[in-house]
């Protein structure tokens, strides 16, 4: 039995390529409206991997994950927590105690405070979901 590593239809490949670019947008778009209604960043995340994984189903896995690093997708993961520390001890630095954002020297500080941990957030769900779905695939080596 063997195993089909690309699509056969020129079709599909134009769609995956078309789509894919919507998917992404409708993520940062999930992203980045969580603050102010439905959405976040681990829903976001969620929707970035998926636009990596349709990319898989229309090019194939082997040649999708060719660009992916394990070094990078580690980064993806360890984003979350980092942004997290950093939006912490902001408050610290700024005179001020943990976590409290309204001594930061920016306009809007929890606004954009919470902005950059769910940044950080939709960066871990999408490395932690696109991880798994390449681990599940074989589709990378480890470095």
């Amino acid at each position: 039995m063997t195993t089909r590593t690309t699509a056969d239809s020129p079709v599909v490949t134009v769609t995956v390529r078309l789509v894919a670019m919507f998917v992404l947008t409708f993520a940062l778009f999930t992203l980045f409206h969580g603050t102010s209604s439905v959405g976040g960043g681990f829903q976001g995340g969620v929707i970035a991997a998926a636009a990596v994984i349709i990319l898989a189903f229309g090019f194939g896995v082997e040649k999708t994950t060719a660009w992916l690093s394990p070094r990078w997708l580690l980064a993806l993961v360890a984003a979350g927590p980092l942004a997290f520390g950093v939006v912490a001890v902001s408050g610290i630095l700024a005179g001020g105690s943990f976590l409290q954002f309204d001594v930061l020297p920016i306009p809007k500080p929890s606004v954009y405070a919470t902005e950059f941990v769910e940044l950080g957030i939709g960066a871990t769900v999408a490395g932690v979901v696109i991880s798994l779905f390449v681990r599940l695939t074989g589709g990378v080596e480890s470095d």
